[in-house]
């Protein structure tokens, strides 16, 4: 009650103005006018997460750009300085963040939380937003080897049985420096191990140095101490790093006397230092004699819980064998794409331990909007049961309205959910519990109750309410990519309904979908005027811009409309027209870069409607991907570095996923399309290509190319069908369209195009 009669907006006004500052309240509500009237503004997850990373932006600040004799991460070298593209000048920024280099990979086992990332250079920070590991080679005389400075280094993904590392090799006139990152388990714990292995034209020192910063920026170090037996070190007087190796020579510093890197050599040895200000640094050093190679592992025990927390029952598997074991597997004559497509697996696999995240650092946290579209990419690739039990977690998202929950204000979680719950059930044969049956009876219901009224006038009429939405469209509005995950779902609550023995559930369903479609054309034709360009706005408040790319979610993943649908053409045409560079799409609302996802989505959408520029889309994205195979979310357009999100981006590797599999097997209406996306390239090679096996609504398939030498092709399919094989059609681009013997395993079909034949 005391919050309701207290004059809190007055006082702030008051308060404001006594100290001669702008009224905040006034500010507020004009950024509100600026957007579609909505009853969340902003997700609270969203502000508490921008709150974190630019407070930590403002400790930059005040810590990197008086400290530059630092060696400080390689994000930070480059984004400093002024002869960089990478270089962000300072004056009025009150917050120095990664914007120009945010790429990193995760190593660690799947079904466990506990992970380390690993930067461009080989920094590797062991627990989620902390502090890091470097190493260094310092010869006794000439240049060290500091490999943040780096213009340029190895760096490479190890997919080696059941260990994903990453290598990073690092290398001047007189050394060369390696290091190989991993995480093991055993039967209670994680851990990340890091062999560092240095060779020197002279005789120095290879230095493992902790560093109170990270991928993001500064992680803080209280203390740090040697272990008695100079095996190790304490930090903060709890967490362990221990080397298998006792440590030659050990130094350490304080904020105050500067980087233990200034300087290293002339520094007394020193056991232990304590930091008020949180900023110790220490180097752990090991002899390295001239033309000899030294080797040192360290290791750093990851759960702070000493468990092992894991997404199976029953405690496993913990191993890449065991959740690999029944992945669809790809060959195909382009090794880098085949390798995208193996590191992308191993990214849906690790990055869902047990809720799903679209990355394994600023985005270690679940949203249902990337969580479905991951794990569809994982029912695609057969890793069914992982999926399967990802989605259990969904159920205790759902609040008792029925509405799916994890940020406030978006309104396409129960759309997403209900369409993921009919393609599992489509794609294994299996039926949903009583207790799914129910929870997504809700669902429905709740999108019936959240659509606005249909008898206004307004151009949003019937549609569902201003939001949020996926954040990369812009401010709150009426987006249209929340309405077709809605129709989709819908679509899919029905089917599942009616399976189940709830006709009337069912019916309520359909009467939905097919009012909200409605409701969509009428809002189109409304918002003409406005928009001035044929296509699928954003919203119906907005004109033709690059957050259209949101509305092609109606062709692709959803279908549910037509490949040749006028409006998704237009919409295509101008997204490739005007929202390019160079190969991919730029995305000028909130990632200001190249966007890999949303690339393929339009990719997927030429691929649907039989348009060959989809290739070249899709080798665009191959060749933005860093050398460890991952993509983050958006890319510096100059620096070819992330510049938004997490370094490591999930959705992007469930796209590659989905991009992979539907080249050669895709669904259209009652039928399966074989071979569709197989460019002219890989054909001219004459070499063997094969995808599978991947869940198809009528039974698991596998298909395989493989070449004669009358110049014909047989395409053979490898299938387990559940019901009456379905019809098969292949379509090789730019060649007649086969119509498969349903009752048949192969075909053969010419090879050289039809111009080539004429």
């Amino acid at each position: 009650m005391f919050a309701k009669w207290f004059p809190w907006r007055w006082l702030v006004r008051a308060l404001a103005r006594a100290h001669g500052l702008l009224d905040p309240l006034e500010i507020l509500a004009r950024l509100e006018n600026l957007a579609q009237p909505s009853e969340v503004a902003a997700p609270i997850e969203l502000l508490r997460a921008g709150f974190a990373l630019h407070a930590r932006g403002v400790i930059n600040d005040k810590v990197i750009q008086q400290n530059l004799d630092w060696v400080w991460p390689f994000w930070v070298n480059r984004q400093f300085d002024p002869r960089d593209p990478a270089f962000v000048p300072r004056a009025f920024s009150f917050a120095q963040v990664n914007l120009s280099h945010r790429n990193w990979t995760a190593v660690g086992v799947p079904g466990c939380e506990a992970m380390a990332v690993v930067d461009p250079r080989g920094l590797v920070m062991p627990f989620w937003d902390g502090w890091s590991l470097d190493a260094w080679a310092v010869p006794l005389r000439g240049e060290a080897l500091w490999p943040s400075r780096l213009d340029r280094c190895e760096q490479r993904l190890r997919m080696d049985g059941d260990r994903l590392a990453v290598e990073t090799i690092a290398r001047n006139d007189l050394a060369t420096l390696r290091s190989l990152v991993w995480v093991e388990p055993d039967a209670a714990e994680a851990f990340c191990r890091i062999r560092y292995e240095a060779v020197m034209a002279v005789s120095g020192w290879l230095v493992i140095a902790l560093r109170p910063f990270n991928p993001e920026g500064v992680g803080f170090v209280q203390s740090v101490a040697l272990g008695a037996d100079r095996k190790g070190w304490i930090l903060d007087d709890r967490l362990r790093v221990r080397f298998d190796a006792p440590v030659e020579r050990h130094v350490c510093s304080c904020y105050g006397a500067g980087d233990v890197a200034i300087g290293l050599l002339d520094r007394s040895p020193q056991a232990d230092c304590r930091c008020k200000v949180g900023l110790a640094t220490a180097a752990a050093m090991f002899p390295v004699e001239a033309g000899q190679e030294a080797e040192v592992t360290a290791t750093v025990p990851l759960s702070a819980d000493r468990t092992v927390k894991t997404l199976y029952p029953r405690g496993g598997p913990l191993e890449w064998s065991g959740v690999l074991q029944d992945a669809a597997t790809m060959q195909v004559p382009d090794e880098r794409l085949a390798f995208l497509y193996d590191a992308a697996l191993r990214t849906v696999a690790l990055l869902s331990p047990a809720e799903v995240y679209p990355g394994p650092y600023t985005y270690k946290r679940f949203w249902f909007r990337d969580a479905v579209l991951i794990l569809h990419a994982m029912l695609c690739a057969n890793l069914v049961d992982h999926a399967r039990y990802a989605m259990g977690g969904f159920l205790r998202r759902q609040r008792p309205s029925g509405y799916f929950h994890s940020q406030s204000g978006e309104w396409d979680s129960n759309g997403q959910v209900l369409w993921l719950l009919g393609r599992y059930a489509d794609l294994t044969g299996r039926t949903l519990s009583g207790r799914w049956i129910h929870a997504l009876d809700r669902a429905a219901r709740w999108i019936g109750r959240k659509l606005t009224d249909r008898r206004g006038g307004d151009p949003h009429a019937g549609l569902l309410p201003a939001g949020f939405s996926a954040e990369h469209l812009g401010t709150n509005d009426y987006y249209y990519w929340d309405d077709f995950w809605s129709v989709a779902g819908l679509d899919a609550a029905a089917d599942l309904l009616v399976s189940h023995g709830r006709q009337r559930s069912a019916g309520a369903c359909g009467d939905l979908a097919v009012a909200l479609r409605d409701s969509i054309e009428r809002s189109l034709r409304r918002s003409g005027p406005l928009r001035a360009v044929e296509g699928i706005p954003a919203s119906p408040y907005r004109r033709m811009d690059s957050g259209a790319v949101g509305s092609l979610v109606c062709a692709y993943p959803l279908r549910v409309r037509p490949a040749d649908d006028p409006p998704v053409r237009a919409t295509l045409e101008f997204l490739l027209k005007f929202c390019m560079i160079d190969g991919l799409l730029f995305l000028d609302t909130s990632h200001s870069g190249r966007n890999a996802y949303l690339t393929l989505s339009i990719a997927q959408v030429l691929l649907r409607a039989g348009d060959s520029r989809f290739f070249p889309l899709v080798q665009a994205v191959a060749e933005a991907a860093s050398p460890t195979g991952q993509w983050p979310e958006a890319i510096h357009p100059h620096t070819g570095g992330g510049c938004m999100g997490d370094g490591q981006h999930a959705w992007a590797a469930a796209e590659w996923i989905m991009m992979m599999r539907n080249m050669f097997v895709r669904e259209e209406s009652d039928r399966l399309i074989l071979a569709s996306g197989i460019p002219d390239a890989w054909l001219a090679r004459r070499r063997a290509m094969a995808f599978g096996p991947t869940p198809t609504p009528y039974g698991p398939l596998t298909v395989r190319l493989e070449f004669q030498e009358d110049g014909t092709a047989t395409v053979r399919w490898e299938a387990r069908w559940r019901k009456a094989p379905p019809a098969i059609e292949i379509r090789l681009a730019g060649r007649a369209v086969t119509v498969a013997d349903p009752q048949a395993t192969s075909a053969a079909v010419p090879v050289a195009a039809e111009d080539e034949r004429a």
